[in-house]
């Protein structure tokens, strides 16, 4: 829970003090009412007392009791406002890192524990900071303060105090003990209920499509059990704490109020009355240190699920992501805007060389790439080489599984080549900063995905300027998007719902690629784009992209013979290995593989046409 207090600004540790000094300032003010209450028993047991003067001590006690009240208020304002900064700035940065993690990063944390992280543990830490700072501070200072106060005010009460301490401490040590593991658990349990509700949701159209819905329910149900029978055992383990407190509190005050009385009948009759001022002293700071560790229990109830909460977030905000700018490791130098490498040599020891002289702009080059996922063993892709130039369009086709998404996915670094170089221009990708590497490319994915607000909106997606409408609608032409479009209520300010759930498939397939075509990118990669698409949309925006995007190199994966018969080159796959290369009618000569799949989809004569 500490190591996460260095994300608090200058700002909300000038108001910490502040109310640093607050609390002790209250405390000093609840130690101060003993005094004068013992001062008034005193003037109310001494014959021949002024009434002025009992007055004037409850006036000083009722003036003490208001400025321990203004003390609290102020505290209790303070933590609040820097619980919300500090919960604000937390959201903030898990955002901003979760937007640097690549799909290495989102494997080891699933979505639905990003959410929780970012949202309940938040929480947790809030509510810590806005009651639990305050608790931990001012218990161990009351209690001391009160020690201190009453040292010497009688030994058997000392030790009846010491034994109401000693109990209390062991028994919170013992409650610690039990639940810190099961509020570990509670927030990984949390996930999982997320991740079956949010796993239930999203695939609600197939759970309805195999009659799954009890299944589901079942799953959720035990999920559901598990957690509550976990929160079920700590609350029963900590509702256990304050009767305890309670029971302590007050046979505290009973073992007090015996002694006291067992020493006044023992005291002469000059000293009953200062054994009893100092026993009504010793009852109101012996309260005092009981509360204190009845506060201090407080803060052991909320303490484990704001650390376990803490440690979460901080899992997140320490993890580096596998692919980032070599600028970011210090790296500075090269040959154009966007380098961060040397491309004329070595850029430092242990990286990789570049080429002698950048290509042109849009070439793509892999030499004797290999690849492998962080969780694998075996590699995904092995000793691949290829190079794509500028307006040509270059193909990658091969059975599931045989590493087509995987090569295209390192041109953009969503992953970085285990072996061999990808050069973009000429220029290892490892060079470039990330930004301006992904600003020259238009990537498609194999799962169209899109965004909530408008067409025009996901269409100019990324766009850090004013969208250009004229440029909106000539890319959802070169899509062949325009037509679906135009037939919404509102064209292209028409809405589109969370994740596109209120277009086609094919629809958001188009919008995709519209996207990527909007930004004049010189590399066009499309991950299997096409699929949704039927065979005459598919010829169109093929022809479309032809004419539009000319000067940019494309790179298709694709499944459709007819998709990539007509590409500049042709890379077939197998088993993560190149086992053809060439245009449609060298390869139907010479590569097996891809004659097996090419028979497979279409007749002789159309393969021949």
């Amino acid at each position: 829970m500490l190591r996460i207090m260095k994300y608090l600004s200058k700002a909300e540790i000038g108001q910490m003090l502040i109310a640093l000094v607050t609390i002790v300032g209250q405390v000093w003010l609840d130690l101060k009412l003993p005094d004068y209450m013992s001062e008034i028993t005193t003037l109310v047991e001494t014959p021949g007392s002024a009434m002025s003067d009992i007055w004037i001590a409850g006036g000083k006690m009722l003036l003490v009791a208001l400025g321990s009240t203004a003390c609290a208020v102020v505290t209790g304002f303070i933590s609040a406002r820097v619980a919300a900064s500090f919960g604000q700035r937390l959201r903030s940065l898990e955002f901003a890192r979760v937007e640097s993690f690549g799909p290495a990063e989102m494997g080891r944390f699933s979505t639905a524990s990003l959410i929780t992280r970012s949202t309940n543990d938040i929480t947790q830490i809030q509510m810590f900071i806005t009651m639990g700072l305050q608790l931990i501070v001012r218990s161990p200072i009351m209690a001391v303060w009160a020690v201190a106060k009453i040292a010497g005010k009688g030994m058997e009460w000392t030790v009846a105090t010491g034994v109401a301490t000693a109990v209390l401490l062991a028994t919170i040590a013992i409650l610690m003990a039990m639940v810190m593991p099961k509020f570990r658990a509670m927030q990984r349990l949390t996930d999982n209920i997320n991740l079956v509700a949010r796993e239930n949701l999203t695939g609600l159209r197939v759970v309805r499509a195999y009659n799954a819905e009890d299944y589901q329910e079942a799953k959720f149900t035990a999920a559901n059990k598990e957690l509550t029978d976990t929160q079920l055992f700590t609350n029963r383990a900590m509702a256990v704490m304050m009767p305890l407190m309670n029971s302590v509190m007050n046979g505290l005050m009973l073992a007090v109020y015996w002694i006291g009385a067992y020493l006044i009948d023992a005291a002469g009759l000059m000293d009953k009355l200062t054994v009893f001022s100092n026993m009504i002293v010793f009852s109101s700071y012996s309260v005092q240190v009981i509360m204190s560790f009845l506060l201090m229990s407080m803060v052991f109830v909320l303490w484990p699920r704001a650390d376990v909460s803490a440690q979460r977030v901080m899992e997140v905000l320490n993890t580096e992501p596998m692919v980032k700018s070599r600028a970011e490791g210090g790296f500075t130098g090269g040959l154009a805007d966007g380098f961060t490498g040397n491309a004329a040599g070595a850029v430092s020891a242990g990286t990789v060389e570049a080429t002698a002289t950048p290509a042109p702009a849009g070439t793509v080059e892999f030499r004797n790439v290999s690849f492998a996922y962080p969780d694998s063993r075996e590699n995904a892709l092995e000793g691949v080489s290829f190079t794509a130039r500028p307006g040509q369009t270059v193909a990658f086709i091969g059975s599931t599984g045989s590493g087509k998404s995987s090569l295209v996915n390192l041109v953009p670094r969503l992953y970085d080549a285990t072996g061999g170089q990808v050069l973009v221009d000429g220029v290892d990708v490892r060079d470039w900063d990330l930004t301006a590497l992904r600003d020259r490319i238009g990537y498609v994915p194999q799962k169209s995905v899109l965004f909530k607000g408008t067409v025009a909106g996901n269409v100019s997606y990324g766009d850090r300027r004013d969208p250009d409408p004229d440029a909106v609608r000539k890319a959802a032409d070169v899509a062949q998007a325009t037509e679906f479009v135009e037939r919404m209520d509102e064209g292209f300010d028409s809405p589109i719902a969370q994740g596109g759930s209120n277009v086609s498939g094919g629809q958001k397939q188009r919008l995709s690629i519209a996207r990527a075509v909007y930004r004049n990118p010189e590399i066009l990669v499309f991950d299997d784009s096409f699929s949704a698409l039927d065979f005459k949309t598919d010829r169109e925006v093929r022809d479309a992209l032809a004419v539009h995007a000319k000067g940019s190199t494309k790179l298709i994966v694709a499944q459709r013979i007819g998709t990539i018969m007509n590409a500049d080159l042709i890379v077939v796959l197998d088993d993560g290995r190149v086992v053809g290369e060439g245009t449609h009618r060298e390869l139907l000569e010479s590569c097996e593989v891809y004659r097996q799949i090419a028979e497979s989809q279409l007749s002789r004569t159309e393969l021949t046409a």
